[in-house]
């Protein structure tokens, strides 16, 4: 683990520190809601996927959905975290127009899932944890929609309903860019374990960052004591939905926190919005403590009991995480933590790799994957699983390099005819006359035109060998980059007399 100095802002009386705590909320990967059977499918026309439950109309029971029940255990054991086998549905009571119950059936006390922890990795390689205080199931509210009129304000309930884990982390984070790691880390888990999508445009994963401010030292008091009272009083930023955006969210909010301070004010405790196109946080509502929200078990819903040989027949289904595909693809494949890092962000992108490094050199798989093939898709905004160079097709890719019949210069190439449809890479190599010239005669003869007509190079590179580089490039240039570099050096070597 490695830890961090914290992120430090310099006011005017001195320093100050940040304190960062994280509320996300994951769609629950589901075809059904919560506590009816509509469906959760993005991009329908407003209210086609409302059920009369979802609509709040008088005398409709909550049922609850048995699978996302199962989403929200696999994704507590990914999590490392305490699975409840009881816990209790809460009616959290506040108005909205887009919530037509007039509260909001989460948990309070009892949650499915408790703590755990979550190791982070930052985009260096270094490594973090961070506690997980809890993982609760609700039901999200649904979308006012106000820029269809003037005067009016519409209802979209498409997503009333629809299952949310909120994950919510300790204040463990003192960094924006720990904080954007932290749920880059989550998204990465939760797409592995299949229980949300992480798709953070469509809204699907988004934040809540508590954000506060304290002196140097008044952290690790708290650490020590675990009383809040040494920290500052937060600030929550809602619903920030891309790395980025969390970051400057962050940045913004401690630099307003502390010009507040430092002028003799007191933070209010609040809840505030990021708007991304000014850079700043606005203030929304104050922000409601939990006798607030007068919580109380929900009367419609039992307590949920979990029988333990259900919750591990779960546990039995985990794919392999992340953290340890992360060390097989290291000690199996012999590739750098980084690279292996890449290649573990998406599942895809891993099993992408290991089916093209069958029976060829893992190593230049893992170069052709996370260099070429990812930029070339990023570039045509495509994901692994919609490439029009099959896996096996890289691995055929890698061969010809390791046969020697073509060179990694050429391969360049030989790519680029690929990705244009062109067929499978020997094909290509063959139909386009790119193989490779290991004839050491047409080689020699063409080192032998380039020395005769350069007399002054072949004496300097004779002076200083680091000179032979020109030579090199020189034949690979007269043979259209087809000659074998390895029998360029070694005739070079002997005719320069080196």
């Amino acid at each position: 683990m490695s830890e961090r100095a914290p992120y430090r802002v310099q006011g005017r009386t001195g320093e100050w520190e940040l304190v960062l705590g994280l509320e996300v909320h994951a769609q629950v990967a589901s075809n059904a809601k919560l506590f009816s059977g509509a469906a959760t499918g993005f991009g329908a026309e407003p209210n086609m996927h409302v059920s009369l439950v979802d609509a709040g109309f008088p005398g409709m029971l909550p049922v609850i959905n048995k699978y996302c029940v199962e989403q929200a255990v696999k994704t507590g054991f990914g999590l490392r975290a305490e699975i409840n086998h009881v816990s209790v549905f809460d009616r959290k009571n506040y108005f909205y127009p887009d919530l037509p119950q007039g509260y909001q059936i989460s948990q309070f006390k009892q949650p499915i899932v408790g703590e755990g922890t979550l190791e982070v990795e930052r985009d260096d390689g270094s490594r973090f944890k961070v506690g997980i205080e809890r993982l609760h199931l609700e039901q999200d509210a649904g979308k006012s929609v106000h820029d269809m009129d003037p005067h009016w304000t519409y209802v979209d309930l498409n997503r009333s309903g629809v299952a949310l884990m909120e994950i919510v982390s300790k204040p463990h984070m003192r960094s924006p860019e720990d904080a954007a790691a932290y749920v880059k880390t989550l998204r990465t888990l939760v797409r592995y374990l299949g229980t949300c999508d992480g798709d953070m445009e469509k809204g699907n994963l988004r934040a809540d960052v508590n954000v506060s401010v304290c002196r140097p030292g008044q952290f690790e008091k708290f650490m020590a004591s675990g009383d809040f009272t040494h920290l500052g009083t937060r600030c929550e930023i809602k619903n920030v939905n891309s790395m980025r955006f969390i970051q400057q969210a962050i940045v913004y909010e401690a630099r307003r926190q502390v010009e507040i301070l430092e002028d003799g004010g007191k933070i209010d405790q609040e809840t505030r919005l990021f708007d991304p196109g000014k850079g700043e946080t606005r203030s929304m509502r104050s922000k409601e403590d939990a006798m607030d929200y007068r919580y109380f078990p929900d009367p419609d819903l039992l307590p949920l009991e979990l029988d333990p040989a259900w919750v591990k027949a779960i546990q039995a289904t985990l794919p392999e995480l992340p953290d340890a595909k992360r060390e097989r693809l290291q000690s199996q494949y012999g590739l750098s933590a980084y690279d292996a890092g890449v290649l573990v962000i998406e599942g895809a992108r891993a099993d992408y790799f290991e089916q093209a490094a069958k029976g060829v050199d893992a190593k230049l798989v893992s170069n052709f994957t996370t260099n070429e093939l990812l930029s070339r898709l990023s570039k045509d905004g495509l994901e692994i699983d919609q490439s029009p160079i099959p896996p096996e097709d890289i691995g055929g890719l890698v061969a010809l390099i390791q046969d020697g019949t073509i060179s990694s210069k050429i391969a360049k190439e030989v790519f680029d005819h690929m990705w244009a449809g062109e067929g499978a890479p020997a094909k290509i190599v063959e139909a386009r006359g790119l193989k490779q010239v290991t004839d050491t005669g047409a080689i020699e003869k063409a080192i032998d035109e380039i020395m005769a007509a350069n007399p002054d190079k072949v004496a300097a590179a004779r002076d200083k060998p680091q000179a032979v580089g020109w030579f090199v490039g020189q034949v690979m240039k007269a043979t259209g980059g087809k000659a074998n570099p390895a029998a360029v050096n070694q005739i070079l070597q002997t005719k320069l007399g080196l």
